[in-house]
């Protein structure tokens, strides 16, 4: 089975590769607009699916992977930011707090059946510094990730510890991921 990722992220590549070399990346054009008043861990889900589903009609015999993240705080969600004073924003409503970051994955197996599951995981920021701040914008790292932060890279200097998956922070629940693929044979068992 050929596994198909619906994502440009190069981080959802470096992630997938823990567990396979072998797919192909099919980025996903899916509106991920939220439905008003639904429930975050649901609407990962669901953008997750739309996603893996937009593919699907450019590679059905494939197994199609479709990931989504959110950041949310106060129950809302907080995508990518507009711009660097956006980015600064939502830094400054995390520092000191501790948020959820939920992410969403859908398999689309060729036969129809879909996978999917939601983790949460816990994500507390140290009280930092306008200075810290002022630094961490400049790297220019903020501008493409939900809430304005990569654990990955210089975004860790403002985390003061993780409650959940590490992996699922960067945007890929990599261990269940590689649970659905083993279950239904997309990847070999050694």
């Amino acid at each position: 089975m050929k596994l198909i990722l619906a994502s440009a992220s190069p981080r959802r590549q470096e992630l997938l590769q823990l567990i396979t070399k072998d797919f192909i990346i099919c980025p996903a054009d899916a509106d991920e607009t939220l439905r008003p008043g639904a429930p975050l861990a649901d609407e990962v889900v669901r953008l997750s699916a739309a996603k893996a589903e937009t593919v699907r009609c450019m590679h059905p015999a494939g197994v199609c992977i479709g990931s989504d993240t959110m950041v949310t705080i106060d129950g809302r969600s907080l995508g990518k930011p507009r711009d660097e004073k956006h980015a600064a924003e939502m830094l400054r409503m995390l520092r000191g707090r501790t948020h959820e970051v939920l992410t969403g994955l859908a398999v689309l197996i060729p036969e129809g059946e879909m996978r999917t599951l939601c983790t949460c995981t816990r994500v507390t920021f140290r009280d930092f510094e306008d200075d810290e701040l002022e630094q961490y914008l400049k790297t220019g790292e903020p501008i493409d990730k939900a809430g304005a932060y990569g654990i990955q890279g210089h975004g860790a200097l403002l985390i003061e510890r993780i409650e959940g998956d590490y992996y699922s922070v960067m945007g890929l629940p990599v261990a269940g991921l590689n649970v659905i693929l083993r279950e239904i044979g997309a990847v070999q068992r050694d």
